[in-house]
């Protein structure tokens, strides 16, 4: 498998993809239901998240991917912590003798991937990594698809996946929710900070605008710019209709004020 280098073409690449996520509306329900079950493991995450710089959400969420978050299971790959990781990746954690802890086996499971020399926690960043946990097969499929890892329960997926290890199904479909789903929800919740999100800062704008699509105002124009810089096609014209609506719901999940859709 050839690697993937995280560069500003693909950091770009993420950036739009997570501004342009969309929730599917049927998922709302199992995707709220998820970030419960992640905070419900929050101190833990933090405990061994703080000393080596990993923000706590990136370790809940591959706990939720790998293993349900369950914490009788190795952050590795889900295998139980009764022994050493059976499946890719084998043998682990590095010393110490079974039944482990979660915290231990955790701290090796990160510190395998090097995540405490990653310096970029952005979103882009924090995606890239994600995608690299779980590998980056799906990239160089004959016809590369979006991985469902990242981004299942969103307009970004549809079907398509690895049924097990080097055997991909382009007719299967992902059952769990996408990692980048759940930090985007995260983030729409207002429920992690420090990192920089593109999100409030749309909604930001957007606050300030009424849905008017014949009447101009100054900040309907400064948002229309703002959601072109995003990658929105609208015409900037400072008259917020229903194409600036729709571009400003594609980040935030919401209409404008005053869309009554």
């Amino acid at each position: 498998m050839s690697k993937i280098n995280y560069n500003p073409a693909l950091r770009a690449q993420y950036q739009y993809l997570f501004d342009t996520c969309i929730i599917k509306s049927e998922k709302y329900v199992t995707v709220d239901a998820v970030i419960s079950k992640i905070l419900t493991g929050k101190n833990r995450y933090e405990t061994v998240g703080f000393p080596l710089n990993i923000p706590w959400y990136f370790i809940g969420i591959i706990h939720y991917m790998e293993g349900s978050c369950n914490f009788k299971t190795h952050l590795h790959n889900g295998d139980p912590l009764t022994a050493k990781t059976i499946h890719v990746p084998a043998g682990r954690p590095v010393g110490g003798s079974a039944p482990y802890t979660w915290e231990f086996s955790a701290q090796d499971a990160l510190k395998l991937k090097k995540l405490e020399q990653w310096p970029d926690w952005d979103i882009a960043g924090i995606l890239y990594k994600l995608e690299q946990y779980n590998g980056f097969g799906y990239r160089n499929l004959e016809h590369p698809i979006p991985s469902p890892y990242l981004w299942s329960f969103s307009n970004h997926y549809d079907k398509g996946k690895y049924v097990s290890d080097g055997h991909y199904d382009p007719n299967a479909v992902s059952a769990q929710c996408g990692a980048a789903v759940i930090l985007r929800r995260f983030i729409e919740r207002q429920l992690i900070t420090g990192i920089i999100d593109r999100i409030s800062l749309t909604r930001q704008l957007g606050q300030e605008v009424i849905f008017s699509p014949s009447k101009y105002a100054t900040k309907a124009e400064q948002l229309q710019r703002w959601l072109v810089k995003l990658g929105a096609i609208i015409k900037i014209d400072g008259k917020a209709g229903p194409f600036t609506s729709d571009a400003y719901k594609n980040i935030t999940g919401e209409y404008l004020p005053g869309d009554l859709r």
